[in-house]
């Protein structure tokens, strides 16, 4: 039998998959963006930003809760939703490591161009 930890659809990497999966579309980023600059926001206030039919709009907040990227808070027949910013703290850290991959590059790229032999043809 395989570990939990070894399958990447159990445990923190099935986590990691509604993350990933949620932010990979535009409009629930612009949620995300919404809500982290206006704070929270009720979904009517949400659903006004966008033009896009209510169930639609419902269906991006249930993704993003489900990822639990936002809570949501009820008060009477409203819905507030708030940014949990908490699970972006592992998509950091699964990027952590790429980010030093990618600042290396550069440095590589230099150390090619100065390798170049210069035209001396002048």
């Amino acid at each position: 039998m395989t570990p939990a930890s070894a399958h990447p659809t159990t445990g923190r990497h099935h986590d990691q998959d509604r993350i990933f999966g949620a932010l990979a579309n535009g409009t629930r980023r612009e949620i995300l963006r919404l809500l982290r600059e206006q704070g929270p926001q009720p979904a009517g206030a949400v659903a006004n930003r966008f033009d896009m039919a209510r169930p639609s709009l419902s269906e991006h907040l249930k993704v993003l809760r489900d990822a639990g990227l936002v809570s949501e808070e009820r008060s009477g027949r409203r819905r507030i939703y708030r940014l949990e910013a908490a699970p972006l703290a592992d998509v950091q850290d699964w990027l952590h490591p790429y980010e030093r991959f990618w600042r290396k590059k550069p440095s590589d790229l230099s150390d090619v161009l100065d390798a170049v032999p210069g035209d001396d043809a002048s």
